[in-house]
């Protein structure tokens, strides 16, 4: 039986890969800062007692990662999914980003925390079959595809974790893990908002199709939900 891990699991397209790799037989670790106030998770957990475990995580204390990996210790994850973030304060704009606090705890989310979950769970992916990682960024973290400007947190937390990424993605060559930044679409989302294209479980889905179909030539690529590659 395969065996995914998936952070920022209570709501939205986390919430979604959880139920549809469940559906499709797999052992999924789930993680959320409280994952017992998502009703929808607690649901699935009641559904699959023998497949699905929940863990809480805090993604800004580096401590509950390290924890959470010595508890796993002796597990192999096919697939790590690092889908957890955040977008921080609205309304950013030139001449608007003053508050250098908020900026630094999306950076700490966003840029700093997946690779600090790759390096926690590196040998874990490492002993399994698959061997994949996908983290979630974003497209508008593309230099190349930034047409209006603007967004200043939330971009530069994605184009630092499309950094990331792509080191990792040659770091953990050696352990045969492949690495790659995944575009979920336009979501309909809290963070997506209602005008988004997509909703989360056809994201889940198409996340699902491009992680599935990772191979060698996919090491450190930036994916969009279409499977084509987004410029940098």
């Amino acid at each position: 039986m395969k065996t995914a891990l998936i952070t920022g699991t209570n709501r939205g397209i986390g919430l979604e890969l959880v139920r549809q790799l469940l559906d499709e037989g797999w052992r999924v670790h789930a993680t959320a800062r409280d994952p017992r106030i998502s009703t929808e998770l607690t649901k699935l957990a009641e559904q699959h007692p023998d497949t699905l475990q929940r863990h809480a995580l805090d993604l800004a204390d580096s401590a509950t990662i390290t924890a959470l990996s010595r508890e796993l210790a002796d597990e192999s994850v096919d697939w790590l999914i690092h889908n957890a973030a955040i977008y921080g304060p609205n309304g950013v704009a030139f001449g608007n980003v003053d508050d250098v606090d908020a900026w630094l705890d999306v950076f700490r989310i966003n840029s700093i925390a997946p690779l600090l979950v790759m390096q926690a769970f590196a040998e874990q992916v490492a002993r399994s079959g698959e061997r994949k990682i996908g983290v979630l960024s974003s497209k508008v973290g593309s230099m190349g595809d930034n047409g209006s400007g603007g967004g200043y947190i939330y971009r530069s937390s994605k184009a630092a974790v499309n950094a990331v990424i792509k080191s990792a993605s040659i770091d953990l060559k050696p352990l045969g893990i492949n690495v790659a930044a995944l575009h979920p679409g336009w979501v309909l989302t809290d963070m997506g908002g209602p005008n988004a294209e997509i909703t989360a479980a056809e994201s889940a889905a198409g996340l699902r199709h491009i992680m599935a179909g990772l191979t060698e030539a996919d090491r450190g690529r930036f994916i969009d939900i279409d499977g084509s590659t987004i410029p940098w």
